[in-house]
This record gives structure tokens, C-alpha cells and sequence, in this order.
């Protein structure tokens, strides 16, 4: 699993002009899932995530995590993140897991993370044409992937 992990102050997605999730202060969280994904790679994240402390305590020091904060968290499909551009110009998307693999491990993730963060996770909707919007706080963005555990 790879993931694009990004604190916001507002975050939305929108599917045919109708907002399906919306977030304030807390993370979007954009997931990219391979065949090789287990739920053991979906509990190191999730608790990765939620533990990760790069919201700012009192003096700004990114030292509080999404627990800390109490914040919110939207969950986003991304297979794009598994693009392959070694080769030519259009992308390769052969190591995105299919969505029959996919959906039941997106679904594990979203779950796992409500249950880390003890709260309703947002999601995106998965498969579909989505328009994600954000306020990045900072900017703020880190990308993590289970196969590069450290």
C-alpha cells in the first residue's frame, strides 16, 4: 500500500457536483493498493497515520498527531499512485490491484483507521470520477508505503 498523506484545513470531494465528503482541520489521505497488500500492511498504516505527528502544539512545533488534535480524515482511492513511467509517456497501471482485491482492502482500511482514530472516517467513492479539493496546511505532505517499512 502506498499512500499520500496530506494536513489540510478543509478538504472535500466532490462526484457530479454533489459533495460527498468534507473534513476541516485533518488529513487527506489519498490510498493506492497492490495485489500483494494484507491487512497486516493495513494496520501498520493505519496506526502509522494516526500517530504521525506533524500537526503543531502550542509553540508550532510538529509535535501533536491526528489523536492529539482530534482531528478528521478522508480516505481517497488513488490506483495513479502505482503508475509505472519508466517506459514512453502514458503511465502504466499493471501493479494497482484490480478492483475485486481492491474494494474489500479499501473498505478494511477505511474501517481500521475509524477504529484507530476511535471516529467516522470520510471517503471518497471508489471507482468513481471524483473532484478532490484541499487547503494544504504548511504545505504538508508525506508518502508512505508498506513496502519500504522502516
Amino acid at each position: 500500500m502506498k499512500v499520500v498523506v496530506q494536513r489540510v484545513s478543509q478538504a472535500s470531494v466532490t462526484i457530479d457536483d454533489k459533495t460527498v465528503a468534507t473534513i476541516t482541520i485533518g488529513l487527506l489521505v489519498l490510498l493506492g493498493i497492490i495485489d500483494d497488500d494484507t491487512q497486516e500492511d493495513i494496520n501498520w498504516l493505519c496506526n502509522k497515520i494516526t500517530n504521525l505527528r506533524i500537526f503543531g502544539d502550542e509553540n508550532g512545533v510538529m509535535n501533536n498527531s491526528l489523536l492529539d488534535i482530534n482531528g478528521d480524515a478522508i480516505v481517497v482511492s488513488q490506483f495513479t499512485l502505482h503508475a509505472n513511467t519508466k517506459k514512453g509517456n502514458r503511465p502504466s497501471y499493471i501493479k494497482a490491484a484490480k478492483p475485486e482485491i481492491a474494494i474489500p482492502l479499501y473498505e478494511s482500511f477505511v474501517k481500521q483507521l475509524e477504529s484507530n482514530l476511535g471516529k467516522k472516517v470520510q471517503k471518497g467513492v471508489f471507482g468513481a470520477d471524483m473532484k478532490v479539493q484541499l487547503l494544504n496546511d504548511g504545505p504538508v505532505t508525506i508518502i508512505i508505503d508498506t513496502q519500504n517499512k522502516e
